[in-house]
């Protein structure tokens, strides 16, 4: 049977009328999908030492942190986080300084595609530190139940919580609804404790005819050790320093999880959205979005939430253009 949807049914994983099965999904019925146009991943969670504020000061306000901070005790804590591999986990992919969301930890690595492609996320647990169960729950994309990834007692499968040494392969599909940018996390029984950890990424969905961005900085805002990060960072000098040229398309994924909300903000720099502009945007829990510009603004920028008390505790960071 043929993988192109039907016309009408392209919202519908399965469809039925009088018992008579009318289309499913190949993936569903476990066929392969068309190699042409399917991305593979190969993707585990690996112990790491994290450092928030690895240069130990707070370059604006001048403080300074160490082990012993009073406030939170320490700056380092033992984690795991998502990094992307080679095939068949062969070798840990190098980290491209200066790319956003790259292969540093947290975030995990950026998956990309676009409307129409298929995505293999090829998952090994490697966690030697905790032990514990892990999984991908990927918001934004189709998949069957079996990928879904989230663990519920009596139904989920394999995929929802994937012990330690063992491996999963979860099958996703971009669809037109997928446009823009959504997180990805653990979801299994150890979930809380996983993103309170940082074992969260993103996956960013282009337009089947959508330009590429010439940038595509990843900005995810969340709390650890009780200082608000960027990316698992923690004030100007330690959290990502973002680069572009003016005429540059650029895009920034920006992203949350945890309890806070926050107010995403660049300084020198507004958007479009319908009907007027803006240069701040709320997001709370789990929610993403995407925002684009052609850069001509040269100068070296702050951007920030703006919970005044948020960027205090770390959530800033700095944008440089330059011609």
């Amino acid at each position: 049977m043929s993988s192109k949807l039907p016309r009408g049914l392209g919202a519908l994983p399965l469809l039925a009328l009088a018992g008579a099965v009318l289309w499913m999904s190949p993936w569903a019925r476990g066929e392969s999908a068309p190699r042409s146009n399917v991305h593979e991943v190969w993707i585990a969670a690996v112990p790491e030492r994290w450092n928030i504020v690895p240069n130990g000061r707070n370059a604006i306000e001048k403080e300074t942190f160490h082990s012993g901070h009073a406030k939170t005790g320490s700056t380092t804590f033992k984690t795991i986080v998502y990094r992307r591999y080679t095939r068949d986990w062969g070798k840990q992919l190098p980290n491209q300084p200066g790319v956003s969301g790259d292969n540093d930890g947290i975030p995990g690595p950026l998956i990309r595609a676009r409307v129409g492609d298929r995505i293999l996320v090829h998952f090994k647990n490697l966690d030697n530190e905790f032990e514990r169960p892990h999984s991908m729950h990927f918001h934004g994309v189709r998949y069957p139940f079996g990928s879904d990834g989230a663990y519920i007692p009596g139904f989920s499968g394999r995929g929802a919580s994937v012990k330690p040494g063992d491996t999963f392969t979860y099958r996703l599909e971009a669809r037109p609804d997928s446009v823009g940018v959504w997180p990805y996390h653990d979801h299994s029984p150890s979930m809380a404790d996983s993103v309170e950890g940082g074992l969260y990424g993103a996956i960013s969905i282009l337009g089947r005819h959508e330009r590429a961005p010439d940038r595509e900085f990843v900005v995810f805002l969340s709390r650890h050790l009780g200082f608000m990060t960027i990316n698992g960072r923690a004030f100007v000098g330690n959290t990502p320093v973002l680069r572009a040229k003016v005429g540059e398309l650029v895009q920034w994924d920006v992203l949350t999880l945890g309890d806070e909300f926050h107010t995403f903000h660049v300084h020198g720099h507004r958007w479009r959205v319908p009907g007027a502009f803006e240069d701040t945007r709320t997001v709370g829990p789990a929610e993403s979005f995407r925002v684009r510009w052609r850069e001509d603004v040269p100068g070296t920028w702050l951007y920030h939430c703006h919970v005044e008390g948020h960027m205090a505790e770390g959530m800033i960071g700095i944008y440089r253009v330059t011609r």
